[in-house]
């Protein structure tokens, strides 16, 4: 394909290690360049989404630089390789690690999807600038990532032009990415990145998820712990394997609005009529009550302290401040801390960070640090008791995206929650419509019932409405919906 940039390779070479900054945080030098091809239909611009496939919980994105060949190039000796290119551009090396497995080292599957190599906006001409001091820079929502010059590169542009060109014929407009340097690590649909080259404008492209699921035809998704560390940048991350990204239920905007003004009272009154007699959780109380709570679960649970296995999973990057990194807009953080007092679960900077996430409350069974902070904090929260302790007193968080148990109750990943100045409910999403109609509507016969209390009327007859009120009632109804 022909890049709106004006090349058209017919390969895509990328560098495996060439930052040192990105070889010391894998724990390894390489003493010379290692390759791998990238199909040329992977190739995108600036603007174009990036297609998380369905399945996959691992796509890492990779901020690098494009050197793009202007001029046949054989086996050309290292002091002529750079004649032989036309320029640099900014570039991102997307790849899941969910189907590294497939092609271990090739990276077909797991780097080589259409639109995994995004290069641009523009291409600075090789002639004009100096190759060994060109800054690059990636963010992730608006927050800087990665830094890094060419003068820390382990194999400059012209050895790895010159390296290549020993075997093969490098064409006008083939590509090789040059490497990316330490900071890479995982993003989510709703994540915009962005890749600049020496200020020459940014290269930006929104992940999104893919509108249909993978045919189990060849290898399907799988994550190893040390594909799951790799593509965290090196960072530790717990033995059990995390759930893919969390897939929120289609519950239809008008019941979500509905939610938010119907109480947890009523809400429970008619999910017992529903069978559903599990849905309070007990021992939370709200850090703001006039603030309400209507989201989706995104869960983490907490197991008993054990000292060895905190110091192995509990620092760092670990479960708690990943699930906090992955919360997307609308999402409830629910943590599941056995109902133990004994130490915070939540501090207000996590809180706060989840908040400029976009996410809809907390609910914890456990203690919540920092509390008096919340009572300025946008967000919903609710607790079990105030404590001044870290959660390693007490708890390791172990996973993330599992179901949980929190004051009581059961709760699945993508549940229901509503929250109000008396509690939380968790409502499957099956029942959200049905529970929300009958809600509002049970709602509204009490309005009518308080009135007619306040003006003196027995409740006989009335509470709940009989036969002798439905006509009185439904005259009213009809002028207050």
């Amino acid at each position: 394909m022909t890049h709106p940039l004006g090349f058209a390779p017919s390969k895509i070479i990328a560098v495996h290690l060439n930052y040192r900054s990105r070889a010391e945080e894998r724990g390894r030098l390489p003493e010379t360049p290692s390759y791998f091809l990238k199909p040329p239909s992977s190739l995108s611009h600036s603007g174009v989404p990036v297609v998380r496939p369905r399945g996959c919980a691992y796509l890492a994105f990779e901020g690098e630089i494009a050197v793009v060949i202007g001029r046949r190039a054989h086996r050309v000796r290292v002091a002529d390789a750079l004649d032989h290119v036309a320029g640099y551009a900014a570039a991102n090396d997307f790849g899941v690690y969910d189907l590294r497995h497939a092609d271990r080292g090739s990276n077909v599957r797991s780097k080589g999807a259409d639109g995994f190599t995004p290069i641009g906006p523009t291409l600075l001409d090789a002639r004009e600038v100096d190759p060994n001091r060109l800054t690059l820079r990636t963010w992730v929502n608006g927050e800087l990532v990665q830094e890094a010059s060419t003068e820390e590169l382990l194999f400059p542009f012209a050895v790895l032009v010159a390296d290549l060109s020993r075997l093969m014929t490098l064409e006008p407009g083939d590509v090789i990415l040059a490497g990316t340097p330490a900071g890479s690590t995982v993003v989510r649909p709703g994540d915009v990145v962005e890749v600049e080259l020496e200020n020459s404008g940014r290269l930006c492209n929104e992940i999104v998820e893919a509108d249909h699921d993978l045919e189990p035809i060849g290898a399907m998704p799988r994550v190893s712990a040390a594909d799951r560390d790799a593509a965290l940048g090196g960072r530790a991350a717990p033995a059990v394997d995390p759930a893919p990204d969390l897939v929120r239920p289609a519950v239809p905007e008008e019941t979500l609005a509905a939610l938010r003004t119907v109480s947890t009272a009523t809400l429970s009154s008619v999910l017992r009529k529903k069978g559903i007699e599990h849905h309070f959780i007990e021992g939370v109380r709200p850090a703001r009550p006039d603030l309400r709570m209507v989201g989706f679960a995104r869960t983490l649970r907490y197991v008993p302290l054990r000292e060895d296995v905190f110091a192995e999973i509990g620092g760092g990057m670990n479960a708690q401040k990943r699930t906090v990194e992955e919360i997307r807009p609308g999402e409830v953080l629910v943590i599941e801390a056995r109902g133990d007092h004994g130490a915070g679960t939540l501090g207000d900077i996590l809180a706060l960070r989840a908040l400029r996430r976009g996410a809809a409350g907390v609910v914890t069974d456990g203690g919540l640090r920092d509390s008096p902070s919340f009572a300025s904090l946008d967000l919903p929260t609710y607790y079990g008791v105030p404590h001044a302790a870290v959660l390693g007193r007490r708890h390791v968080p172990l996973e993330g995206d599992v179901p949980v148990a929190c004051g009581g109750v059961l709760v699945m990943p993508g549940d229901l929650l509503v929250g109000d100045a008396e509690g939380v409910v968790v409502i499957p999403p099956a029942l959200a419509v049905d529970v929300t109609a009958e809600a509002v509507e049970q709602e509204r016969q009490e309005r009518f019932i308080y009135e007619r209390v306040a003006a003196g009327e027995s409740v006989d007859g009335l509470y709940p409405i009989g036969p002798r009120w439905r006509d009185a009632y439904d005259a009213w109804a009809a002028n207050h919906s």
